[in-house]
């Protein structure tokens, strides 16, 4: 099965925050989790792919870049984006079709906006989803703060279902290439 590892807007300005918007929730741990699974994908010979949100730093310079600390593999893929959706005015779509992709691997910012619309755009465009639990982070708002509201999305994310294809949620620390959405089939 070929599959892709998707890290949506880990840019360096939205993780770390600026003077007028806040860091991420627990954003040491997140760059240290992408890169754990960056290292799971590369053994697992997935290809990598980053998605960098327009709207970050105005699209431009240190801020709109990968975060600093995360260690981005020479083969991955850069797609920018102008919309909420990775998907929406991007060639990633036709992409991971063009390469086989089955199973996508999604992880990043933010939680309740970018990552929420990929899951469910992926598991509409045929792609079976496992969504890393610890592996993104939002600011929180007015009503729910950033671990309530990561927390909600893992509970309503696993199992989320567009009849073929589902999302899963599983723990960066198990084999996330090892796809168990059979085992619900």
């Amino acid at each position: 099965m070929k599959q892709a590892l998707l890290v949506i807007d880990a840019q360096q300005e939205l993780i770390e925050g600026n003077e007028n918007e806040k860091s991420v929730w627990n954003k040491e741990a997140l760059v240290e989790t992408i890169n754990l699974v960056i290292e799971s994908a590369k053994k697992a010979d997935a290809i990598v792919v980053f998605v960098r949100d327009k709207d970050v730093a105005n699209g431009e310079g240190d801020g709109f870049q990968v975060h600093r600390g995360i260690n981005v593999p020479p083969a991955s893929e850069i797609f920018d984006k102008k919309a909420t959706n990775s998907f929406y005015g991007t060639p990633l779509l036709g992409y991971l079709q063009d390469r086989g992709i089955e199973h996508l691997v999604i992880m990043g910012c933010q939680t309740e906006y970018c990552i929420d619309s990929a899951v469910r755009t992926a598991t509409i465009s045929g792609f079976d989803v496992t969504l890393v639990e610890d592996g993104h982070s939002t600011t929180g708002s007015s009503i729910l703060n950033a671990e309530q509201m990561i927390a909600h999305h893992n509970s309503i994310l696993h199992g989320h279902y567009n009849v073929d294809n589902f999302s899963v949620v599983r723990n960066s620390k198990e084999d996330l290439f090892q796809p168990t959405h059979n085992n619900y089939r």
